[in-house]
Parts: C-alpha cells; structure tokens; sequence
C-alpha cells in the first residue's frame, strides 16, 4: 500500500491509521511561528461511523488505501440490511441500511448505486445525486406568485419533505439532489 506523508493528506484519502479504515473529512494544514507544520485531520471511521480529530506532521507516514467502487443494483432490505446485486456475477451484497442515513428514502427498488470496496468488505455505498421523485402534497399554484424566495413545502412520494418553487404542482415528477435534499429541475 502507498505510504504518504502527513502533509499530502485530501479530504475523501482513506487512511489505514490505528488498526481502523477512516476517510479524511476534514484536513487543515497548520504552520505555526514554531516548531514543524502539521495537518490537523478530522477523520471517519468507516466501519463504525467514530469521529477522531488526528494530527499529522509531514514526517509522519500514513498508509493511503484505495477502495475498490463497483456499481451494483439495489434489489430489496430486509431486517435493517439493503441487498445489492452485482450484475455482471450476479453475487449479492448486503450493506446495513444505516450507511445512507438520512438518505435511505431516496433507494428506490432497481436502482443502481456506487458501493466501496476494501478488499472483499464492503464499505459504503453512495446514491445517484440526482433522483426522480414525485410531489404528493403542495400547496396549488397560485398565479403570479413566481417570485423565486417564496419556496414552499412539498412532500415526496418517498415521504421526505423538501422546499420546491411555486409552480410546481401536486403529482409532478422532480428531480431531486440527494446530498443536498434540494429541489434540482422538473423531470
């Protein structure tokens, strides 16, 4: 595995550190008035979801793993686990549904998602950023009320509530940014 110094650390590395796989999300470079600079990195266990703030001199060497991403087709959950299908073996992975957090309503069934590997352990899984979904309860449109400040709530036929423009009506189909759970376009 590729060492790297302290100093080259990005946010999104995975880092080997401490028996554990953490992804570096946060890194800030310090250079003090004295003594040696340093990168103070907020990283995140990627098996157990801890948080550890670490610092990291540029002597210091840390191993940089790289994590194999395959695309694979989300099929069904079943007790807390979402199950993927590869589709060229057909093997099936099954990931705990609390990886996407907040994000779980927007897996729809077939849907392909990008799933991390570290050797055969799978690691994460990362939805399309932008999904199609259906507005089930908004207010009407109301005519020349297109001022683009007065969003108004909508709910989603995944049940997620978000803020959409005022022209958009009850059983339109939109297209929504799942990290920022944000109206994007109509469909």
């Amino acid at each position: 595995m590729p060492k790297i110094n302290g100093n080259e650390i990005r946010p999104g590395n995975v880092l080997e550190h401490d028996g554990g796989l953490w992804a570096a999300v946060k890194v800030n470079h310090v250079k003090p008035g004295k003594g040696g600079a340093f990168a103070q990195v907020e990283l995140k266990n990627l098996r157990d979801g801890r948080k550890l703030n670490e610092r990291f001199r540029s002597e210091d060497k840390v191993e940089r793993v790289r994590l194999d991403q395959k695309d694979q087709q989300f099929l069904y959950e079943t007790d807390g686990k979402l199950v993927f299908m590869d589709s060229e073996t057909f093997e099936q992975t099954e990931l705990d549904a609390e990886l996407l957090g907040e994000r779980r309503p927007f897996l729809q069934d077939g849907m392909t998602a990008t799933i991390e590997y570290y050797g055969d352990e799978a690691l994460s899984v990362s939805l399309p950023q932008k999904v199609t979904c259906k507005v089930v309860e908004t207010e009407p449109v109301v005519k020349g009320q297109t001022a683009a400040n007065s969003y108004k709530p909508a709910v989603l036929d995944n049940g997620v509530r978000i803020m959409v423009p005022p022209f958009i009506g009850q059983d339109e189909a939109i297209i929504v940014n799942t990290e920022l759970f944000e109206y994007s376009e109509r469909a």
